[in-house]
């Protein structure tokens, strides 16, 4: 074995001296890499020596015996701030803050460590905020989702829409006083909510899908006793209707509004009406008190659950002994009408004596329910959320800084209590670390020992690196001279 050793250095020092190989453990750490064949003690699994003629070590990794960095492949540079160092609290490098939205924060990371909790007992006050909060996060984000679903849905109130009708009559001209002049009246037909608390008022049109005005046909003819109005997309919204005719007579008249309801209500077909107990409303509705009348007196098939037994009114109003629920909407189709307008009889009196010229008429209607505004504003504002976040934001550095004063606190501490048990356990600390760093494979505490090298592998491993080192040497001779040498 002694005589492998010496060839080694002398080869060695002919290779513009290498480190020897005394035993260094530097050297110990390099023949320790070099083995390839059978798995050497401390060798972790799939650890093997890199063929004959290959350069050692992992590739780009500058030669063994050179001056390697911390890591092969890595620039001492950039391996400094990995390194462990001792350092006062004052001498140790501030905590780098992360960049806002890279690291994403968490709930955790609010929370602090038990240790500390129980170094400063008024710390608790804080986690039973923190507990506070989780509860209270929980409750919005559930009000969030009901308020979130609640909006999908049609929410209305009923409010009374007062209508106001009234004429006023213009007597014709007599002839002295300079022109002819045609008897004429004049209709009003205008209304408001009342106990309106939204500030937005509404049109008085915007209620009405249309609106139809029926004069006496006698007085005016067939072409002439129409008044129409109806709801187009390009339709200017108003705030009152008005007829004017010429005439002297008191006139019947008869008004027919048709209510705009959103979304659309229907009128059911009165055999289907008085089954179901609804007799005008959305589609939606009229489904849902159908589904309801066919599970309470048991209709839907025990066997093919996607067939209705029709019971005898059924058999009746869709004419079929048994039907698929995919076929009730077309079937349904059919039994749904229009809803009935709102019918005013009215009379517009010509007597100027008459003083009771404005009929008031009270139709509920349907308006958006001021809460549903107020909704959708809460869930589009954001501001209350990035105030929230800015103050968690404060809250996740602070309990950081703690974290890393709690750290220097148990470092100092401990060194205090016991210095050299302190260093010998920091000294291990760093082999382990510096060790997982450089990727150093094997055990140092037993390479670092002479038996360790006095293993069959021994031999071989200097083989390969002192050929490896020989084919590097070569290589450079070539550059350096220009020539190939054979």
């Amino acid at each position: 074995m002694s005589g492998a050793w010496g060839r080694a250095e002398m080869l060695l020092c002919w290779l513009s001296q290498p480190p020897t190989l005394a035993g260094g453990a530097e050297d110990q750490r390099i023949l320790g890499s070099c083995w390839i064949g059978p798995k050497r003690p401390g060798m972790p699994p799939g650890g093997r020596m890199p063929m004959a003629g290959l350069q050692v070590g992992p590739p780009g990794a500058p030669p063994y015996g050179a001056a390697t960095p911390l890591r092969p492949g890595l620039p001492q540079a950039m391996m400094d701030p990995f390194r462990k160092r001792l350092l006062t609290p004052q001498a140790q490098p501030p905590m780098a803050t992360p960049r806002r939205g890279v690291k994403r924060r968490k709930m955790a990371d609010k929370v602090l460590p038990q240790r500390i909790r129980e170094l400063v007992p008024e710390s608790q006050a804080y986690m039973d905020l923190l507990a506070f909060e989780r509860k209270l996060d929980q409750t919005i984000a559930r009000k969030r989702m009901e308020i979130q679903e609640a909006i999908k849905k049609p929410l209305t109130q009923k409010r009374k829409l007062r209508i106001y009708i009234s004429n006023t009559f213009t007597p014709a001209k007599e002839e002295g006083e300079g022109g002819e002049r045609v008897a004429s009246w004049e209709l009003r037909v205008e209304g408001k909510l009342l106990e309106d608390p939204s500030k937005q008022k509404r049109k008085f049109s915007s209620f009405f899908k249309s609106l139809v005005i029926e004069l006496d046909k006698e007085l005016y003819g067939p072409d002439n006793h129409l008044v129409e109005w109806h709801r187009m997309p390009t339709t200017q919204e108003t705030d009152g209707f008005q007829v004017k005719r010429p005439g002297d007579v008191n006139v019947k008249c008869t008004l027919l509004l048709m209510l705009d309801h959103q979304p659309p209500q229907y009128k059911l077909d009165p055999r289907l009406a008085r089954l179901l107990g609804v007799h005008t409303q959305t589609r939606a509705s009229i489904m849902q008190a159908l589904w309801l009348y066919i599970k309470h007196n048991k209709l839907q098939d025990s066997h093919e659950k996607e067939f209705i037994n029709c019971n005898r009114y059924f058999r009746q109003i869709f004419n079929c002994v048994r039907m698929r629920f995919s076929e009730i909407p077309m079937k349904l189709a059919g039994l749904l009408q229009h809803p009935d307008p709102i019918i005013i009889n009215h009379t517009i009196s010509v007597d100027p004596n008459d003083q009771k010229k404005t009929a008031c008429y009270d139709i509920d209607v349907e308006v958006d329910d001021p809460l549903k505004a107020q909704m959708s504003n809460f869930l589009a504002s954001t501001t209350n959320q990035q105030e929230i976040a800015s103050l968690d934001a404060k809250i996740h550095e602070t309990i950081e800084s703690i974290n890393q004063l709690k750290t220097q606190r148990d470092f100092m501490l401990s060194f205090s209590n016991n210095p050299q048990d302190f260093i010998q356990e920091w000294i291990k600390s760093q082999r382990r670390d510096l060790k997982i760093i450089t990727d150093v494979i094997g055990n140092p505490e037993e390479e670092r020992r002479a038996e360790f090298y006095q293993q069959p592998w021994a031999q071989e491993a200097v083989g390969r690196h002192i050929f490896a080192k020989v084919q590097q040497r070569r290589q450079e001779l070539e550059q350096v001279l220009g020539i190939r040498l054979t």
